[in-house]
């Protein structure tokens, strides 16, 4: 045992059930099970893979991983969107340990991840413990948007979205979370498909939690490997902020109004060339910053990386335009019972 998790497994009481929601992830749920089975039973109690409905392999792998280690189980996720996946895991299993680890099936975890987390809690105090996600890319596109999206031009100086060098924030990755306090402010919000993990941490920060973002514990995420799929992803992200804002009644940041400004930009040009001229110093100021990325990493795919930036901005900005003005119609379309 690591001397990390030495400490972990000494804080009375502090142990974890891990919730792994996911859908069709055939390629990557055995690595991210074995990841977490290597971890000591003091510390992981239960592995819970809330499946949303997978046609493909992926509840044979599970059954083959719970055959070898007990604390596997599979809890069927009628709601199959994450929301639904997390809020029906902790009813079921939230007895079970003080703390609930989020787990996405697809992105790599570094060592000692659990009882990191733990032990910042137990400095920390902090009713939830976040992490930073690095992007990292194999196709050329997703190097690409990988690039984008760990620079400024992709994630606008978001927190989370760099090496964490630890902090109280207002929202970062979801990772370790106290159950009493998700409990406490009843779940995540079911009606959300994408932004429930912001929208859910702006309820912790108005009840009075804190929340804090872990050093050391930085989690590797794979981006969307095509233009299309990059797009309805942002668009969703955008609809989802969108919401967010609109339940709450609240003002987007700065970072997040730049990119909003686009979709209208872009419509605005097409009455002519005067009314294009934004829209063509926003394009200029991408395809640069991208080519500037790549020959910083010494990577040709990554010089598109202003590309996948423009991606994301459009489909952010259209997404949230859509849902900013269809509010009501939009909401009854995304909610879904779980």
């Amino acid at each position: 045992m690591s001397t990390v998790q030495e400490k972990a497994s000494s804080l009375s009481g502090d142990d974890v059930v891990v919730v792994i929601p996911c859908l069709n992830e055939e390629k990557h749920i055995a690595n991210t099970l074995s990841r977490f089975m290597a971890e000591p039973e003091s510390i992981v109690r239960k592995i819970v893979v809330s499946d949303g409905g997978s046609a493909d392999r992926t509840l044979a792998i599970v059954d083959s991983c719970a055959r070898r280690d007990g604390r596997v189980v599979v809890l069927h996720n009628s709601g199959r969107i994450q929301s639904c996946g997390l809020n029906r895991a902790v009813e079921a299993y939230g007895d079970v340990a003080r703390f609930v680890l989020r787990v996405d099936a697809h992105a790599e975890y570094p060592a000692d991840f659990c009882s990191k987390l733990l032990v910042a809690q137990s400095k920390t105090g902090a009713n939830s413990v976040v992490v930073s996600m690095i992007a990292k890319g194999t196709a050329c596109f997703q190097k690409a948007a990988a690039s984008a999206q760990n620079s400024r031009l992709g994630n606008g100086g978001s927190a989370h979205r760099a090496a964490a060098h630890g902090g109280f924030v207002e929202h970062g990755h979801h990772a370790l979370m106290e159950v009493k306090a998700f409990r406490s402010i009843g779940g995540y919000d079911e009606s959300f498909t994408h932004n429930e993990d912001a929208e859910f941490d702006f309820r912790q920060i108005g009840a009075g939690f804190k929340i804090y973002l872990c050093a050391g514990a930085d989690i590797t995420y794979y981006p969307r490997t095509s233009a299309l799929s990059l797009f309805r992803q942002y668009w969703n992200f955008g609809r989802g902020r969108a919401k967010n804002l609109l339940k709450h009644r609240a003002k987007p940041k700065l970072r997040q109004l730049l990119p909003i400004m686009v979709g209208p930009a872009v419509a605005l040009s097409l009455l002519g060339p005067l009314f294009a001229v934004p829209v063509l110093a926003w394009a200029t100021v991408c395809v640069a910053y991208g080519i500037i990325l790549g020959w910083r990493e010494r990577s040709l795919c990554a010089c598109s990386a202003g590309i996948a930036a423009m991606l994301m901005h459009l489909g952010f900005s259209l997404g949230f335009v859509f849902q900013a003005l269809r509010p009501t119609a939009s909401s009854r379309l995304q909610t879904i019972h779980c």
